[in-house]
């Protein structure tokens, strides 16, 4: 092989090597597009997690706004993907014999200047799915809370219907215990027991039904509710007053006749 030859064989190597690097660089380099395009968008989901969590703050009356923490450590290694961590050696330390040719005295590392163990630097891709399965754990959690809130304290796994029900039936139930008392005790005598009937019959199941809107008004709505005001069942609890709690007091009054 001529001289000539041997000069275009290794050019044509020269030039394979080359493009075989062009490729390698041009392939980190969407890798990285890749990471940062990924990073940018977990950043806007917690962004957007971050809104979602003060919105959900605010409706159930927070002290303050719920902060998402910024700088997790999947961002912070997309940020710096090619970042080098510190080698652990002092900054005046000195590089041993390779920093002192010629001088058989300094030996490897000198005297008390070994360096530390370098922390393995971390891997973005790893970290990102860290992230991203934290997202999701994040994700889980909010809608959960968000249909506890959505739901009443009062009851809240009953219907709307049913709940009304029971809270003027118990307010009814109240009332009549409260009408049995006015009835038997001894004040009533003096007053006539005609009119502390009437106005137990009047006004005590008013008071029950007025004490079963209220209860309904503000512990039987959800806590975090968009749509319009949930219905008190006013005609159904108006009605549930004002037969039941005259027609306990009257079973009441019955039995304690009879005792």
């Amino acid at each position: 092989m001529t001289g000539f030859e041997e000069y275009a064989a290794l050019v044509r190597e020269l030039s394979v090597r080359q493009r075989g690097g062009e490729r390698a660089v041009a392939a980190e380099a969407e890798r990285r597009r890749g990471l940062h395009a990924a990073a940018d968008q977990l950043g806007q989901r917690l962004t957007a997690q971050g809104q979602r969590l003060d919105q959900l703050g605010r409706a159930i009356g927070a002290a303050g706004p719920l902060a998402v923490p910024e700088g997790t450590p999947a961002v912070a290694a997309l940020a710096s993907p090619s970042a080098v961590p510190p080698s652990g050696a002092g900054a005046g330390a000195t590089g041993g014999a390779a920093a002192a040719p010629g001088r058989p005295e300094v030996g490897a590392y000198p005297e008390g200047t070994v360096p530390a163990p370098r922390t393995p630097e971390p891997d973005p891709v790893a970290e990102l799915a860290a992230a991203r399965q934290l997202a999701d754990e994040a994700d889980r959690y909010g809608q959960q809370a968000e249909s506890i809130a959505h739901r009443p304290t009062l009851l809240p796994t009953w219907s709307a219907a049913a709940r009304a029900v029971a809270v003027y039936a118990a307010c009814a139930l109240a009332g009549s215990v409260l009408m049995a008392a006015a009835a038997l005790s001894p004040a009533s005598q003096a007053v006539g027991l005609g009119l502390v009937l009437a106005v137990s019959c009047t006004g005590i199941p008013l008071l029950s039904f007025l004490a079963g809107h209220l209860i309904l008004g503000r512990w039987g709505r959800p806590v975090m509710d968009a749509g319009p005001p949930s219905s008190r069942y006013v005609p159904l609890g108006f009605v549930i007053c004002a037969l039941l709690s005259p027609s306990l007091y009257c079973a009441v009054l019955v039995a304690a006749r009879l005792a």
